[in-house]
C-alpha cells in the first residue's frame, strides 16, 4: 500500500510517498481503508522534531516511527477476533497512528461510527480539534447555558468547533477572527464577531464568563482582565519554537491563576471514546458541522503541511483518498 514516511526530522521535503506492507489488525483492532485524514499542528511538530522536547517522545536523533497522522475516517475492511463494536463495510472515524496512508489499524476503543450526514473529509477533521474544543469548554471551562463565551481564533481548526459546541451548550458566543473570516464565523453560529484587524477584544471593556484562547497572541494578564468575576480562560494554543512549546503557556497560566477569582488554565486534549460519541451526536443532530478549508491528495501531503504551517487555514486541512 502507499503511505507517507519520514526517516529524519526536517521541513515537508523529508516526507516521502512509499510502498509499504498493508497492516494486519491485532485482536482488538480494526483495519480501515482510509478515505480521509486531517492534519494537525501535532503532525508538523513531529515532522520537524521541534520544539526539541518532542524528540523525547518521537526519538533521538531520528524518528522512532516513520509514520505521521492521527485523525482518520474510512471503511472497515477487516476486524480482529475480539472486535465486537464494528463489522466490515461500516463507516467509522476516530484516532490512530499513521493515518497518512491507504490503510491503517486502529483500536476499536478509539473509533465511532461516522454520522450519515457528514462526509469522510468532515469526519476526519474531527478528532484532535473536536476533543480539544469540547474538553476545553466542558471540562476545563465548566461551560453553562447563558454564559458569555469568547473564542479567540474562531476561524481555525479548534476555533470552528469551539464556536459551534459553545452554542450547543446554550452560551452567547463571541468569535474573534480576521476580516476575511467574519461572515464564516457568523455563519457557523457566533452571535457576535470581532475583527481583530480593527478591534482588540482585550481593550473593548467587554467581559466574559469563559474564554477559549486558541491563538495565544495576548498576554495572560490581558486575558485575565477580560474575565468576569469567577470567569475562566482556557489556553488551547500558543506560539512554539525550537525550545518553546505552546503548553508552556498553560503552565504559566496555572501559576498566575493562583491569585484572584479569575482562573487561567491550560488544556492537553485526550482521545476519548465517550467524547467521540458526543461529537458524533452533535454532528448527527446538525449542531456541529466541521469546516474544511482545503483538501489534498495523499501525494501532496508536503504541500498541505506547508500550507497549514502558515497559520491562516480556515477550519481544517484534510488529506483525501477518494
Amino acid at each position: 500500500m502507499k503511505a507517507i514516511v519520514y526517516y529524519t526530522y526536517g521541513p515537508p521535503e523529508v516526507l516521502q510517498l512509499a510502498e509499504i506492507d498493508k497492516p494486519v489488525p491485532g485482536d482488538d483492532e480494526v483495519l480501515i481503508k482510509i478515505r480521509a485524514a486531517s492534519i494537525n499542528p501535532y503532525d508538523f511538530h513531529f515532522m520537524r522534531g521541534t520544539p526539541y522536547v518532542v524528540r523525547i517522545i518521537a526519538g533521538l536523533p531520528k524518528p522512532k516511527s516513520p509514520r505521521l497522522g492521527s485523525d482518520v475516517a474510512g471503511e472497515v475492511e477487516a476486524i480482529g477476533r475480539n472486535v465486537t463494536a464494528f463489522k466490515p463495510g461500516e463507516e467509522v472515524f476516530g484516532s490512530c497512528k499513521g493515518s497518512f496512508a491507504e490503510y491503517v489499524c486502529a483500536s476499536q476503543s478509539k473509533l465511532a461510527m461516522k454520522p450519515a450526514n457528514i462526509t469522510f473529509e468532515q469526519a476526519a477533521a474531527v478528532p484532535i480539534a473536536g476533543f480539544t474544543a469540547l474538553q476545553a469548554l466542558r471540562d476545563k471551562g465548566k461551560i453553562r447555558s447563558g454564559q458569555k463565551v469568547l473564542v479567540n481564533g474562531a476561524a481555525g481548526g479548534v476555533g470552528t468547533f469551539a464556536v459551534q459546541i459553545a452554542k450547543s451548550f446554550g452560551a452567547y458566543v463571541t468569535g474573534v477572527c480576521s476580516t476575511r473570516n467574519v461572515e464564516m464565523v457568523r455563519f457557523i453560529g457566533a452571535h457576535q464577531v470581532i475583527d481583530y484587524t480593527r478591534d482588540d477584544f482585550t481593550a473593548t471593556g467587554q467581559r466574559y464568563d469563559l474564554i477559549l484562547d486558541a491563538v495565544g497572541n495576548h498576554s495572560l494578564s490581558q486575558m485575565k482582565r477580560c474575565l468576569n468575576p469567577g470567569g475562566i480562560s482556557v489556553a488551547a494554543g500558543g506560539s512554539s519554537g525550537k525550545w518553546k512549546m505552546g503548553f508552556l503557556r498553560s503552565i504559566r497560566a496555572l501559576v498566575i491563576s493562583q491569585f484572584g477569582d479569575r482562573k487561567l488554565v491550560g488544556i492537553l486534549a485526550k482521545s476519548s471514546k465517550a467524547d467521540l460519541i458526543v461529537l458524533h451526536d452533535l454532528m448527527a443532530a446538525g449542531k456541529v458541522a466541521p469546516v474544511i478549508d482545503r483538501s489534498y491528495p495523499l501525494s501532496q501531503l508536503p504541500e498541505a503541511i506547508r500550507y497549514l504551517e502558515q497559520g491562516h487555514a480556515r477550519g481544517k486541512v484534510v488529506i483525501s483518498n477518494n
